[in-house]
Formats: C-alpha cells, sequence, structure tokens
C-alpha cells in the first residue's frame, strides 16, 4: 500500500468536514440530562468539645484488665476504685482477652496507658519488638502466680510426663501461654490440652488425664476444698538458670495445702511475677504525665487497697519490689526516692 502523504492527509479531512460536523450538529441535539448537578455542600466544622470534656479526657487513663473471670481485671477495678479523683484523675478498666494478652493491647490499642501482665509474656514479644523492655516499663509487681503442677499417683517425676495428657487451662488464662514456655525450657514433650481446670480434674480422677497444670496465687480454691485419694500431690521444680529472666523461687507447704503436703514438707516451684506495667511515654507528654499523676495516686493510697474489703493479695504488695526483665517507670522510681527522702528526714 502507498503511504500516505501531508497533502493526501489534508484532502482526506476535507473530504470528511462535512459529515464530521452533522455529527457534531446530531450530538448536541440529544436530549439532554436536565436533572440539576448536585452542589457540593460546604462540609460544617466539627463541633467544638466541651471544656468538661476535655479536662476528662486529659486525665483518663485505660488500664488492660483481663478475662471478666480473672483477678487481674478484678486487681484493676479496685485499683480503678481507690485512685478515682473526679476530673482529675479517672482510670478505665477495660476486659481483654487475657493478661497474656494485655500486653498486645498496651503496644497497639489506642487509648491503653497501663496494664496487667505476667511478666513472661514478653519474650513472645522480643523478635517482634526488639526494643520491647524499652517500651513498657513496670509500676508495681502486683503478686507471684506459682506453678502448680497437680499429677495423679502413679506420676512420680516431671520425666513420667512425657507424652501424657497435661492441661494447660483454656487459652487466654496464665497457666495456657506461661504453662507450655516452661515446659519447653524443660525440654518436655507432652500431649497438651486446654479445656477448662475443673473438666480436666474429672478426667483426672477417672485416669483419662494425667496431670494439670495451675498459674496462679497460692492457694488454689480446687486443691483445698476438693478430696482427693492418696497419692495425687504436686511435683517439684526447682529454681535454676533457665528461669532467672522472667521467674521467682517459690514453694507451695502444708499452710497452703494441709490435705495434700505433709506437715513441715515444701514442694519447690517457680512462680511468674504479675505486674502493672505502663507504656514509657516521652517525657512531659500528656500521656507520661497522665501516667505520673496515676502513679503518685495509686502508691499514695496504697493504705486503702490493704484494707478490708478489697483482694487480700494487695496486704503483701511490696512497692518497692522488682520485676524480672523490666526497668521500673521513672515516675514511680521518683516517688519512691521522695519517700526515702522524707523518711530519713524525718529520722
Amino acid at each position: 500500500m502507498r503511504k500516505l502523504t501531508g497533502l493526501h492527509r489534508l484532502l482526506l479531512l476535507a473530504a470528511f468536514a462535512p459529515f464530521l460536523l452533522a455529527l457534531h450538529s446530531w450530538a448536541d441535539a440529544r436530549p439532554q440530562n436536565n436533572r440539576p448537578h448536585k452542589v457540593r455542600q460546604a462540609q460544617p466544622e466539627a463541633p467544638q468539645p466541651r471544656p468538661e470534656a476535655v479536662l476528662m479526657n486529659a486525665w483518663t487513663i485505660g488500664l488492660a484488665g483481663g478475662l471478666l473471670e480473672g483477678a487481674p481485671i478484678r486487681l484493676a477495678a479496685e485499683i480503678a476504685r481507690v485512685v478515682d479523683d473526679g476530673d482529675n484523675l479517672h482510670v478505665l478498666p477495660v476486659v481483654t482477652r487475657g493478661a497474656t494478652e494485655n500486653l498486645n493491647s498496651l503496644l497497639y490499642l489506642r487509648g491503653i496507658d497501663a496494664a496487667i501482665i505476667n511478666s513472661d509474656a514478653l519474650e513472645e514479644y522480643k523478635s517482634q519488638v526488639p526494643d520491647i523492655q524499652r517500651r513498657i516499663a513496670y509500676v508495681l509487681n502486683l503478686f507471684p502466680s506459682e506453678l502448680h503442677i497437680f499429677v495423679r499417683p502413679e506420676i512420680q517425676s516431671l520425666n513420667d510426663l512425657a507424652g501424657k495428657k497435661v492441661n494447660f487451662n483454656t487459652q487466654g488464662t496464665a497457666a495456657a501461654y506461661s504453662g507450655p514456655l516452661i515446659f519447653s525450657r524443660l525440654n518436655l514433650d507432652v500431649e497438651k490440652t486446654f479445656i477448662p481446670h475443673q473438666v480436666a480434674l474429672e478426667q483426672m480422677r477417672k485416669g483419662d488425664m494425667a496431670a494439670v497444670v495451675f498459674i496462679t496465687s497460692k492457694p488454689v480454691d480446687a486443691f483445698v476444698r476438693g478430696r482427693w485419694e492418696p497419692g495425687f500431690k504436686f511435683l517439684s521444680l526447682p529454681y535454676d538458670g533457665r528461669f532467672e529472666d522472667y521467674y521467682l523461687p517459690a514453694a507451695l507447704g502444708d499452710a497452703d495445702y494441709p490435705n495434700l503436703i505433709k506437715p513441715g514438707e515444701r514442694v519447690s516451684t517457680i512462680a511468674v511475677s504479675t505486674a502493672l506495667v505502663a507504656f514509657n511515654w516521652p517525657a512531659k507528654s500528656n500521656r507520661a504525665e497522665r501516667v505520673s499523676r496515676f502513679i503518685d495516686h495509686l502508691f499514695s493510697r496504697i493504705d486503702k487497697l490493704q484494707a478490708p474489703g478489697f483482694d487480700s493479695k494487695w496486704k503483701s504488695i511490696n512497692l518497692a519490689a522488682t520485676v524480672p526483665g523490666l526497668a521500673r517507670v521513672p515516675a514511680a522510681q521518683a516517688w519512691l526516692d521522695r519517700q526515702h527522702r522524707a523518711t530519713q528526714a524525718s529520722q
């Protein structure tokens, strides 16, 4: 085919011009959409918050507590009750998926400034959040949660549990997280189940379950009130270097479980620290000031939590106790330092 020159193109366009003009006129004659164009209205300005709302939000603390049926949420509610100071401080206890999930809430959930956690929950975040121990700090070591390894009569040692069914309570509980972690450090491979402990205890009686693992503060009501045949017992787990990062040495005695431990005997075990922690907000930021006021109110009123009507665990609280694996919130350390100086000055 012969290639068109520029002159040929112009002649071709001139030939089609009348047709193009007719087509344009037909298009203009089409029925038009007579609907009026929607005029975009200016968006009204967002109403300014009322002064009292600003004041309330300025001094509100979100405290992640845990499962509704657990001890941590109860402690969180009691803290909120005692530190409440109207518009000057308002603590909101938040029900979550469990104490082991509270660290996740503290790191990522909006409005959460503090949480009750088990100290070994840090292990899960070492790879995900390498600077985790700089992002959070502890306010208070609340109480130890002792490891209870309760077994059937035929089980004489930890090694006897290898390959057998061991229950770690339901997901979200301390036992369901810390129990398998502790067993992995022992290189103990068991058949793990995660069903309610009351169901597992009945299976133990029938011989269908070899052991149950509780991680909670002693004494446990199921062992104090339950009637157990001779031979049911707690296994010993001595404290050693495998546990020194997050755990504390502990023991179970006859005063705790008179029906299961003979007078004068002690069962060595370990304990997980249950701690009140806070996000390490930048110094002098509004969130840091909230946490500071929260700590001042809590520490100054700790005696009210130790009075009748509150959980008995508060009576054993030591404000100066440390939490393995974490640094203390600067505001908490400053409060303790002030108290120390005041005590020395009064002597």
